[in-house]
């Protein structure tokens, strides 16, 4: 059982985040998914705060804190994606397997909405997920069992180093699963060429591309 614990927090409300009732949402909108295999799918993306896998190049940061986020009820969250028409919904963090994904994604599931989950697979899995991106981090290595479940593995090129680093993840995936690289935001004139080099000699590959911040959407 997942007991992530919060600051302050009543008995009952610890009992309720415990379930996946209760989230620490950060943020919550409507967007075009811009990474990975799911770019150009317009989705609704549910951010939860918490996270302790410690990016140097995370690009939100805010997430990591969970206490500063307001405690929201799934129930909520899930009546606001199900009012629009673009029927998926991208749980991100933070790291959102912090927390029971079950109750979540069931309930998504009964309303006839795809659940996709970008993790980087360092706490175990849970949740019922038509889509699972795992984002592996070298601070903290993702569980044995989603190497498996992932549908999608998509490594960030931070050095020269994460291009070798990524076969060795890949060698944990199954078969199925589609392999992404995807150059490290601030670094990315500079890598893309090494990227570009490298998945020519290695086409199992391809490249993902944050297209979001091209197109200035969230």
């Amino acid at each position: 059982m997942i007991q992530y614990k919060l600051s302050n927090l009543t008995e009952e409300q610890q009992s309720q985040l415990n379930a996946g009732k209760l989230l620490p949402l950060m943020e919550e909108f409507y967007t075009i998914q811009g990474e990975g295999y799911n770019t150009g799918r317009a989705a609704y993306f549910i951010r939860v705060g918490g996270c302790d896998v410690g990016c140097h190049w995370c690009d939100v940061k805010e997430s990591w804190d969970a206490n500063v986020h307001p405690l929201t009820t799934s129930d909520v969250i899930i009546e606001r994606a199900k009012q629009y028409p673009g029927k998926a919904v991208v749980v991100t963090g933070g790291e959102p397997l912090q927390y029971n994904m079950t109750y979540l994604t069931t309930q998504l599931k009964k309303q006839g909405i795809q659940t996709f989950i970008e993790t980087s697979g360092a706490y175990e899995l849970s949740g019922d997920w038509d889509w699972i991106c795992l984002s592996p981090k070298k601070t903290m290595l993702p569980k044995d069992r989603i190497y498996k479940e992932a549908h999608e593995l998509k490594v960030i090129v931070f050095n020269k180093h994460d291009l070798s680093w990524a076969q060795e993840q890949a060698a944990k995936v199954s078969e199925s699963c589609m392999l992404y690289l995807q150059p490290e935001w601030s670094k990315r004139n500079e890598l893309m060429p090494m990227i570009v080099d490298f998945i020519k000699d290695h086409p199992q590959w391809r490249v993902s591309l944050q297209t979001h911040k091209y197109m200035n959407i969230p």
